[in-house]
């Protein structure tokens, strides 16, 4: 007796989304290695999520559907070791809510992961070891690898970077940046928003950041080249260049130079290695151990000041629109031309073993300190 159709469930079941059942190929010999790879095309998502064991590679917006290749690698000596090894790891692809979850095999298995997608709204990234690629990404982007390097272009929102050992280059990010390395160079090009880059050893580079910037990095230089907030920067070694900044500057450097093209203030520490300042309409607290000082003061919303260098010069440009209120200091000074000034307002005078100089600058305004314990002060009218 024929059982009545149960039109119903036919319902639900044609409604359920059509999952591709990944197709292996044939195995190959490749050198001491076999290698299989699986193809597919995943269930439609915009939300797509990685879990892998090795390089992933993504690139969104350049297919109508999602489609995969995961290419598996295994060190054997015969074929069929090869083949019993590799049939217990299969590639799993599903939809979980609005993610759509792809997962990779590990083990004695390294695995590939390469994927053309369409429009993604949010991309998660997960590998126990391997490089990532990912670009063409609408929303937002989530990395995390174990060691390896990562690039990133063309994301949309906030982008979110962390490797245990690796470079990072990013290009453009329409979001706010976060890039975090165990050991390796940062490079950034263009961020939108917020930027705060870390790693524990390496070159930190970013070309164009549209807010507030943070960058440490446990050995190494660092190269801000414009910025639309405050830059917070930290090395044990290495230079601090930051070319522009729409904000306050905050610099520590352990062993190295300090250089700050324009800024609306500045607060500077450096163990040792000179410090360069030029165009700073705000504050300055800048001090050195070892090291020469030279700020050029820019007109704008000035508040006290004080340079200090405990070995070294210190030299200040000051324009006819800026005005300040000196009092500078020499120590152990051998002569009263160890502070030289421009100024007819500024009177220099010993004063026991001090060289002490004191007095207005272009009709006063905030006090601008200065100290010097070997070296020459310099206050100098800006041609």
């Amino acid at each position: 007796m024929r059982r009545p159709v149960d039109f119903k469930t036919l319902a639900i079941l044609l409604l359920l989304p059509l999952v591709a059942v990944p197709q292996p190929t044939g195995i190959v010999r490749e050198g001491d290695r076999f290698v299989r790879d699986f193809h597919g095309i995943a269930p439609p998502g915009r939300r797509l999520r990685i879990n892998a064991h090795g390089p992933v590679s993504v690139q969104a917006g350049v297919a109508n559907s999602i489609s995969y290749t995961v290419h598996l690698s295994v060190r054997a000596r015969t074929e069929a070791e090869a083949r019993y090894v590799m049939r217990r790891y299969n590639v799993q692809i599903s939809p979980r809510g609005e993610w759509v979850v792809l997962t990779a095999p590990g083990g004695p298995v390294i695995s590939t992961v390469t994927v053309k997608a369409p429009r993604l709204d949010h991309l998660v990234v997960s590998t126990s070891d391997g490089a990532v690629d990912a670009g063409g990404i609408e929303g937002s982007l989530e990395v995390d690898t174990r060691a390896g390097e990562l690039s990133a272009d063309r994301i949309g929102g906030d982008c979110r970077l962390v490797t245990g050992g690796g470079d990072i280059r990013v290009g453009t990010v329409g979001g706010g940046l976060r890039c975090s390395s165990g050991a390796g160079k940062i490079h950034v090009g263009t961020v939108r928003g917020a930027a705060e880059l870390e790693t524990v050893g390496g070159d930190i580079t970013a070309a164009d950041i549209g807010g507030t910037v943070r960058a440490e990095t446990g050995g190494g230089g660092i190269h801000i080249v414009k910025a639309g907030g405050a830059v917070t920067a930290g090395t044990v070694g290495g230079q601090i260049v930051v070319d522009h900044a729409s904000g306050i500057v905050t610099a520590r450097n352990m062993a190295g130079p300090v250089k700050i093209g324009a800024a609306w203030g500045v607060q500077c520490e450096s163990g040792s290695g000179g410090i360069n300042l030029s165009n700073i309409a705000g504050g300055m607290r800048v001090s050195t151990s070892l090291g020469n000082i030279m700020a050029t003061l820019l007109a704008g919303k000035l508040a006290d000041s004080y340079l200090a260098t405990g070995n070294g010069d210190i030299t200040v440009f000051i324009p006819s629109n800026v005005g300040v209120n000196i009092r500078a200091q020499n120590d152990l000074a051998d002569s009263i031309r160890r502070i030289a000034v421009e100024f007819p307002g500024v009177r220099v005078r010993r004063q026991g073993r001090l060289i002490v100089a004191e007095g207005p600058v272009n009709g006063g305004g905030p006090l601008l300190q200065i100290s010097a314990t070997v070296g020459t002060i310099f206050i100098r009218k800006q041609q």
